[in-house]
């Protein structure tokens, strides 16, 4: 293997420049080229290549976002846009490819590897919600963001003696709103895995509220339900002063935490010795600390589990 190309797709994500800093040196200190593809899928279409080299990925570690760029690619979903994309990666002397992003981007990597291209995919979504890994990169990164969000906004819930409902990203999977809620002592976590009473917990802040309790903070993932309209459902049925805050992208964005850089490297360094094994239609992951390679078909046909008992817990520590 003389030549790999490396490219980022789908939602950006704080780490994946550390994951792309890991692939290039690695197959540079095993004597492989290693080529960047510009702009995801729809990038490696349009040909857009670039040469990496030590230089290129010098003082990325610390950045968010992806210095490959990242696009969405309705022309790679096609037959005709995946035969295409073979083809060029053919032409340009590729000899294997690693994708870096979530789960639209490790199913375009899967169609590449059963059309003939050595293919291993890197985790990398905010939202964690990836099969048999049990993180992602840019996750923990994305919780602490949240973390900091909750904590300044109870300053303020506090002075005003409100209850606040935080809406976060995860439209299917609530691993930010559960981690990030029981690690700011939110009193209630609302998360599309786990059905939930809106008159409980109208009782529960109302009871916490009589027996001297200033402000509460309730943490709602987008997938189960909208911040405002939650928000003034629960000032209706309690009586209580609320307010809603949508965190929205600055989940996304902002320097990655000391655990996702080291995950990404990890993550990159592990697939470039995946492909130069001769591996191929495979995802790095890690489970119980240790890495691990898991076939596409695998991950993508799994299924995501949320951790009930961290749910458990938030709901007893809440009392």
């Amino acid at each position: 293997m003389k030549r790999l190309a490396v490219l980022t797709s789908g939602g950006d994500a704080p780490g994946m420049n550390a994951a792309i800093r890991a692939v290039v040196r690695s197959a540079i200190f095993h004597d492989v080229d290693v080529l960047g593809i510009m702009y995801g899928y729809q990038g490696l279409i349009e040909e857009q290549f670039r040469p990496m080299n030590l230089r290129s990925v010098g003082d990325i570690i610390h950045r968010g976002g992806t210095v490959l760029q990242t696009a969405r690619s309705t022309q790679f979903k096609t037959e005709e846009g995946q035969a295409r994309a073979k083809d060029i990666l053919k032409k340009r002397g590729v000899d294997g490819l690693i994708v870096i992003g979530g789960d639209g981007s490790l199913r375009g990597a899967e169609r590449l590897h059963k059309l003939g291209i050595p293919t291993i995919g890197i985790p990398a979504t905010i939202d964690n919600d990836i099969a048999h890994t049990d993180f992602t990169i840019g996750f923990d990164t994305a919780v602490n963001t949240v973390v900091e969000a909750i904590d300044r906004i109870r300053d303020t819930a506090t002075s005003h003696e409100r209850t606040f409902v935080i809406e976060v990203m995860g439209r299917s999977a609530g691993d930010i709103a559960l981690w990030a809620g029981l690690a700011a002592g939110a009193e209630w976590i609302i998360i599309p895995e786990i059905p939930y009473d809106m008159e409980n917990i109208a009782e529960h802040l109302i009871r916490t509220k009589k027996r001297g309790k200033k402000h509460s903070i309730i943490v709602v993932a987008e997938g189960a339900a909208r911040g405002v309209q939650f928000a003034e459902h629960i000032q209706a049925l309690t009586g209580l002063e609320t307010r809603a805050s949508v965190l929205g992208h600055i989940q996304r964005g902002g320097s990655p935490t000391m655990f996702d850089r080291v995950l990404a490297s990890r993550f990159g360094a592990r697939a470039v010795e995946l492909l130069l094994g001769g591996a191929s239609g495979q995802m790095v992951g890690t489970q119980n600390g240790d890495l691990v390679a898991v076939p596409f078909e695998e991950t993508l046909n799994g299924t995501h589990h949320v951790h009930h008992d961290l749910s458990e817990l938030a709901q007893m520590l809440s009392i």
